[in-house]
């Protein structure tokens, strides 16, 4: 199964002018416990979907309560100066959408 077909909300925004964050939410409890539990998500992963240095990787949070996770990197271009072609980072899930989750 893919990452986009596993989360009720898949997307991206800017976290300020220099970072990007990515949010996953999911409606099914068991199904977001096994992703969390399988460790899938990581800074090695992200790190290579999005061609980054892992340092470049803030942050991986995971939110039980919500049923979610948080992922924020530094951007490559800061939002909104010569050659960013995502002023507002709403465009960034997609390599993270195609994602196999073995559910």
């Amino acid at each position: 199964m893919k990452l986009y077909e596993a989360a009720s909300v898949l997307r991206s925004k800017n976290s300020g002018p220099f970072e990007i964050t990515l949010d996953a939410l999911f409606t099914d409890p068991l199904l977001y416990h096994k992703i969390k539990d399988s460790g899938i998500i990581s800074k090695p992963l992200i790190s290579k979907l999005y061609r980054l240095p892992e340092d470049a990787i803030t942050h991986i949070v995971f939110f039980d309560q919500a049923l979610g996770f948080k992922i924020t990197f530094a951007r490559q271009i800061s939002s909104g100066t010569f050659l960013d072609r995502d002023v507002y980072g709403a465009q960034q899930a997609a390599p993270l959408m195609e994602l196999e989750v073995d559910v």
